[in-house]
């Protein structure tokens, strides 16, 4: 076909396209950044839920934007209509907003390089396939569902490449009036690439996390436009991240195999080409198989963005996670860095996980456990009280009811060098601290006790009717040592060890008895601090409480 039939095509197949590359070129100008500033892009699928993979894959385009002064955005990308869900963009939005992974720009968060949803683009798209067209390199193809999928069936049974290319492209050189007589016939069709790659060539290209890939080149007469105008996503994606500037793309490495096709892309329109990064896929090992898959929604309740949100995972927390998954230095600097920020880390693409990120459930709750144990006893119930008012408004209610007091349960074991680690999320606190809340307690009414074992209450009332409370810890221990030992329990563990049958038991075993009185379990924060919060009014009805307890059992 010549060149003035090919224009004349062009014309023809696209009559209402009149902007042309200058246009656009105007229109999106070249971002004003600091050298070495990255713009990377976020671009999920409005087609289900967020899930970890997506929350790790955004955070690691918002740190190396952030910390190089350049720009991070959001795009959509929903070439693929069918499979939308309802919603599905304004939960990515949500998702991103609640997690504080937001970008600098882009859907919802504005800008001047939209728009940022790819359905509200193809103006643009269609304007370079027309270029396409024009230069020789793309052509319309009418071919039918059913032929493709006999060719399909031609080449899986001679086992030979799956696709559109050389004799198996029958439309590729139709001529000016063939084409015009489909086009009067109303026949459907799609826009191809007309290929020129070579697959005894190869294409390299140097991915920052990989490192040098080469591929053979592509030969497939790859799908462009789909039949109703709208773009393939390959297409979008080269198109897009010419015009919004990024620089960085930063993407599952699920995408790999599409880079040979990208890059004929970028260079057949003249697009400078961006600099890639494929992460690993988070995996997990499977508990039935053993296998070592990848993180399942529907199989691992961690996978889900939402039950981060649901169960109270901190944000600073799921953050430090994200930067220890994200670098392999990352942890070890944390943990001797207490005093800074994940904004003082500087991420590097040769620290990143080359193969599968394994998901360590262990790692994210001792993460979760460190971060609470650098919280203040009034941070951790502010805290708490926001995620309660969303998730727990009746849990909400009595925290509010007993603000002074619970402040003080949360503050205890705050001051020392080896603060307690015993909550991991916001919904640990209504669990961890239930013996706190008076109506909590006798709601409880020592459920949680593990054992039928049943302790002294002469002895905890007479201890309870002289103990003094306005002491210090150490006076208090020497104190109920001291009680201890007057009633025949040895005054440590060692000393009763040595000689069993001399004491009824040790003073260990007396603070047991207390604490399990108290608070109804065997294991809790500082007892003396507990009970020092408490009072003698509240720790007697508590003595009552089990009384009534070990005479109903």
């Amino acid at each position: 076909m010549s060149e003035n039939e090919r224009l004349e095509l062009a014309e023809l197949l696209f009559p209402n396209i009149k902007k042309t590359r200058e246009d656009y070129e105007k229109m999106y100008p070249k971002r004003d950044l600091p050298e070495g500033a990255m713009v990377t892009r976020y671009g999920p699928s409005p087609t289900g839920s967020v899930h970890l993979g997506n929350l790790y894959s955004a955070f690691c385009d918002m740190v190396y934007a952030r910390q190089s002064n350049g720009v991070f955005f959001l795009r959509i990308e929903d070439t693929d209509s069918k499979r939308e869900v309802e919603g599905g963009k304004e939960n990515i939005t949500s998702v991103l907003k609640g997690f504080e992974i937001t970008p600098n720009e882009g859907y919802s968060f504005g800008g001047n390089y939209g728009s940022y949803v790819q359905s509200e683009r193809t103006e643009i798209y269609q304007t370079f396939v027309k270029e396409l067209i024009v230069s020789g390199d793309a052509y319309p193809c009418f071919m039918s569902e059913e032929e493709i999928a006999a060719i399909r069936e031609e080449q899986e049974i001679n086992k030979i490449q799956i696709g559109i290319y050389g004799m198996y492209a029958q439309d590729r050189d139709l001529s000016l009036d063939e084409i015009k007589k489909h086009l009067d016939n109303g026949d459907p069709y799609v826009i191809r690439l007309k290929s020129k790659g070579d697959p005894k060539k190869e294409v390299e290209i140097d991915d920052l996390i990989k490192g040098k890939l080469k591929f053979a080149e592509r030969n497939l007469d790859d799908v462009l436009l789909k039949k109703d105008g709208t773009p393939t996503y390959h297409l979008a994606h080269v198109v897009d991240d010419h015009f919004m500037r990024t620089t960085h793309v930063i993407r599952d490495d699920s995408w790999v195999s599409s880079i040979p096709l990208h890059i004929e892309l970028f260079n057949l329109l003249g697009f400078e080409l961006p600099r890639y990064a494929h992460i690993a896929p988070i995996t997990i090992k499977d508990s039935e198989t053993g296998a070592i898959r990848k993180l399942s929604k529907r199989k691992d309740p961690w996978a889900g963005a939402k039950y981060y949100e649901e169960s109270g995972i901190p944000l600073d927390a799921l953050h430090l996670y994200l930067a220890t998954i994200t670098n392999t230095n990352f942890e070890e600097w944390y943990l001797n860095n207490s005093d800074k920020e994940i904004t003082d880390f500087k991420f590097s693409f040769d620290k990143m996980a080359v193969g599968g990120t394994s998901f360590d459930q262990a790692k994210l709750m001792n993460i979760c456990k460190t971060y609470f144990s650098r919280k203040s006893g009034e941070e951790v119930y502010n805290e708490t009280l926001e995620f309660a008012k969303r998730f727990d408004t009746e849990y909400a209610k009595l925290l509010e009811d007993n603000k002074d007091m619970m402040i003080k349960f949360f503050s205890i074991e705050k001051d020392g060098d080896r603060p307690r680690k015993d909550i991991a999320k916001y919904s640990d606190v209504k669990e961890e601290f239930s013996y706190a809340i008076d109506s909590m307690f006798e709601k409880e009414n020592y459920s949680k006790l593990e054992s039928d074992k049943t302790y002294d209450l002469d002895l905890i009332k007479e201890y309870i009717e002289n103990v003094n409370l306005d002491v210090t810890n150490e006076e208090w221990f020497n104190s109920i040592k001291e009680f201890s030992v007057a009633h025949g329990y040895a005054g440590s563990p060692k000393d009763y060890k040595k000689d069993p049958d001399n004491y009824k038991g040790h003073v260990g075993d007396v603070c047991e008895a207390l604490r399990v009185v108290i608070t109804g379990r065997t294991k809790s924060p500082d007892l003396f601090s507990i009970m020092k919060i408490l009072g003698k009014d509240k720790i007697n009805k508590r003595i009552s409480l089990y009384e009534k307890h070990i005479n109903k059992n």
